[in-house]
């Protein structure tokens, strides 16, 4: 009987429990279905208004994503609250959990630390080309851990923030004209003076290609069986790719127009008869 009375007594208490519960459970849904609903509200509001502002890509993207997980964190710790935790142990939950998803997620924290970095200093932004952990594309989207490129053959490339903010980066893009260097070998029977001056008509001839600074030509190497010569100008990153592809194939064409041969790598193959030959050969050469 007395195992029973307690039994009765536990339900009892169990059963005005739930009572007591019921009412802030009930609480706590309504908060978490207003909450999201607001911040959804929130969310595109925010996104007009940094449309209208016209702030860089880049920010706008960061603070978005800060602002609404930091608004998810608040609503989550309201609900919580209202089931009846405690505010200071739930401090004390949060703490400790953040301690523990902290040691677990240092890569994580990293690549977090590495798009501050990149928001602040602004080594590129979207839209720009860059070279970067042996990948090279155009930047697609910078967000708080990854940033993602579009490579040349369309592919797409997520590089963490922590390595990215870390390791070198070159921008193609960020200085608006590029240098551009192509080498070609003539034959040395060619006659150079005729060779520079088709090169640099030919570079002077376009268009896109940039008077000042000058286009420069000169002979860079005297190799075997060729000599280099390096062909230097200046183009903006929009007509860059076109002048250079152009430059090689009619640089071909001219050449080939008067005569200058671009030589190709030869080597001279001698076929001795008989040994005594050889060590005659062997003998004149010692």
């Amino acid at each position: 009987m007395e195992k029973l009375g307690l039994t009765k007594e536990n339900w009892k208490q169990f059963v005005e429990w739930i009572w007591d519960f019921i009412p802030g459970l009930i609480s706590a849904i309504v908060i978490l279905f207003v909450g999201m609903w607001v911040i959804n509200i929130f969310s595109r509001m925010l996104r007009k208004f940094f449309q209208k502002k016209d702030y860089d890509e880049t920010l706008e993207n960061f603070l978005y994503e800060i602002i609404s997980i930091g608004l998810k964190i608040l609503l989550l710790i309201l609900v919580i609250t209202q089931l009846g935790v405690q505010t200071s142990s739930l401090v004390a939950i949060l703490g400790a959990a953040g301690l523990a998803v902290g040691l677990a997620l240092q890569g994580s924290l990293a690549n977090f630390a590495g798009g501050v970095l990149i928001l602040f200093f602004k080594p590129f932004k979207i839209g720009d080309f860059i070279e970067a952990q042996g990948i090279s594309g155009t930047v697609k989207e910078i967000s708080i851990f990854t940033t993602k490129l579009n490579t040349f053959g369309n592919q797409l490339a997520i590089i963490p923030n922590g390595k990215l903010s870390n390791d070198n980066i070159v921008n193609y893009s960020s200085e608006g004209i590029r240098r551009d260097k192509i080498d070609i070998g003539i034959s040395y029977t060619s006659n150079i003076k005729e060779a520079k001056d088709i090169l640099l008509d030919l570079i002077n001839s376009q268009e896109e290609v940039l008077k000042d600074p000058v286009p420069e030509i000169y002979v860079s190497d005297l190799g075997d069986s060729v000599v280099t010569l390096s062909l230097r100008y200046w183009a903006s990153n929009e007509d860059f790719w076109a002048v250079h592809f152009y430059t090689i194939e009619e640089t071909k064409k001219r050449f080939e127009d008067k005569g200058i041969s671009i030589p190709f790598p030869q080597r001279e193959i001698r076929i001795l008869s008989n040994a005594m030959e050889l060590q005659n050969t062997l003998k004149k050469e010692q």
